[in-house]
């Protein structure tokens, strides 16, 4: 069964569809409307061998916080939906990602037990007229709705564009890794017998 789903999500302040395979090739159709958004999923995408369509529209003549955050809240719910019943995953995935002078470190449980932990100082506030912030939003949120246990250590760096690139691309490792299925796993990879 194709492991994949599609969410769709319409406020006063987004309109978001977006579409996710998690046995993928790598393949992203970014339209986020917030380029550097757009420039972490490519690559969350192409290292997550992930396909991800998205087609976002939002208030970004504000900012980007409502475009960024709802589409962290539709990338969880879409994760949470194509792994269904999460029999025969590994559960668990971890990677480390240097980036020139940045080191990266995402951990993550698919537990159904949503928390986020975050370690690690930016040195800048903004990437271009990316708000900095908006990392630490996205990723509680993406972890809320995809009901993920995720821990991000960014270990060290001087560039801040150089560190979150690291923070997407290990995210997209470590949940490949956590969502491959594992011809061992009988059911799911818990004693509770669910996740």
């Amino acid at each position: 069964m194709a492991r994949e789903a599609t969410v769709t999500r319409t406020t006063n302040e987004t309109s978001i569809e977006l579409r996710l395979a998690i046995d993928g090739e790598g393949k992203a159709e970014l339209e986020t409307g917030v380029p550097f958004l757009t420039h972490m999923l490519d690559l969350f995408a192409k290292h997550g061998q992930f396909d991800l369509r998205i087609d976002a529209k939002g208030d970004t003549h504000i900012d980007d916080h409502h475009t960024t955050e709802d589409i962290g809240i539709c990338l969880g719910q879409a994760i949470k939906e194509a792994l269904g019943d999460k029999k025969g995953i590994k559960r668990y995935g971890n990677a480390f990602v240097p980036m020139d002078d940045a080191l990266a470190q995402v951990v993550i449980d698919l537990s159904n037990r949503p928390h986020f932990e975050f370690r690690g100082e930016f040195p800048a506030a903004k990437v271009g007229a990316f708000d900095v912030e908006l990392v630490h939003e996205f990723l509680w949120k993406l972890a809320l709705e995809a009901r993920m246990n995720l821990h991000v250590i960014v270990h060290y760096g001087r560039n801040t564009h150089h560190m979150i690139e690291a923070v997407f691309k290990a995210l997209g490792r470590a949940l490949d890794e956590a969502t491959m299925i594992d011809p061992r796993v009988k059911g799911v990879p818990s004693t509770k017998g669910m996740l």
